[in-house]
């Protein structure tokens, strides 16, 4: 359980060092005002796409694209556009997302550590209630619909070849990345500027590669705490697993170390949010992530690298909710 720590501190670090974790950077980006949390997110996605498929054509990775979400609602991602939605609306009301909170804890800042509750709360709220009755409609609706293949890649999806779609997406993400640090000149009170910043971050993705061959998220951790909240209670059995929990503590180290190291990276809030806002955003980004299967990091950093479909959805859905929330706030 070493390798998962140190995958999390080198993340935690990261984002430390590229500011992506104060709750202004998030807010401001979800108001449209600073577009430094998107400039270093679509840096970061883009080089760990390049990272893993390299590593996958190597023969060094062997990983499958992220599976739908399915409700049985609307249609086979309609978990993924809901749960984007509702992880959106957690950003835009906590100013943190499923990693940046931890990161947010580690860094001293007090809102995180409210945030963080309202996460744990949701993390326990899925695992008693809203998990057991999601899959219930799950396995119906996947039978109904005939669905075989439910791990779509975009070139799959559009029936090309994967290094064409790689291109295409590498230029775009380039593209609006260019045009946001010419045209937008994003704001970063880190150590490092937004391009900089997403390198960081796709850096700790490669320390995830190279020390446990699995991709970063954590999301899962707000889950593992439900789980074992119920088999204290009685309620279930035992987990297996708590690779999610190591590593998330791992973030908080990161952002300790690089905190203390640095203190100008300790960024004073300018924008307050109150201990009830935060904890409810918190319980919104652990339903959201979970119902989406993945959140910021899972879906937007190490699901988009893989270029599965579910990613793109997700991540489209949590800038969408993020930003119209966001918006109506401001």
């Amino acid at each position: 359980m070493f390798t998962p720590y140190v995958s999390g501190a080198a993340f935690g670090a990261a984002l430390t060092a590229a500011a992506m974790y104060p709750p202004d950077v998030i807010i401001e980006q979800m108001s449209l005002q600073n577009w430094h949390m998107v400039a270093t997110f679509l840096t970061a996605s883009g080089t760990s796409t390049l990272l893993v498929t390299i590593l996958q054509r190597l023969g060094y990775l062997h990983l499958k694209p992220r599976n739908y979400s399915t409700l049985n609602i609307f249609g086979p991602l309609d978990g993924n556009i809901i749960g984007g939605l509702l992880l959106g609306t957690g950003l835009a009301v906590s100013g943190s997302c499923p990693g940046t909170v931890f990161a947010q804890v580690g860094a001293g800042v007090r809102s995180g550590f409210y945030t963080l509750g309202g996460a744990i709360l949701g993390g326990v709220i899925w695992s008693g209630l809203l998990r057991p009755a999601l899959r219930s409609r799950e396995k119906p609706a996947q039978e109904a619909a005939g669905i075989e293949n439910r791990r779509l890649t975009i070139d799959e999806l559009i029936g090309t070849s994967q290094t064409s779609a790689l291109i295409v997406i590498e230029i775009l993400f380039t593209g609006v990345v260019a045009a946001i640090v010419h045209l937008a000149s994003p704001k970063s009170d880190g150590l490092v500027g937004s391009v900089m910043g997403g390198l960081l971050i796709a850096g700790a993705q490669l320390v995830s590669i190279v020390t446990r061959r699995s991709l970063i998220g954590t999301s899962g951790s707000f889950e593992e705490v439900g789980d074992y909240f119920l088999w204290v209670i009685g309620r279930g059995v035992r987990p297996k697993s708590y690779s999610a929990i190591v590593l998330t503590a791992g973030i908080v180290a990161g952002a300790l170390a690089v905190s203390l190291a640095s203190p100008s990276t300790q960024k004073v809030s300018e924008i307050t949010i109150g201990p009830a806002r935060a904890v409810l955003g918190g319980v919104f980004l652990a339903l959201g992530s979970r119902m989406a299967g993945g959140c910021t990091s899972g879906h937007g950093i190490s699901g988009i690298s893989l270029l599965s479909v579910s990613s793109f959805v997700t991540v489209a859905a949590m800038f969408a909710g993020g930003m119209g929330v966001g918006v109506v706030l401001r």
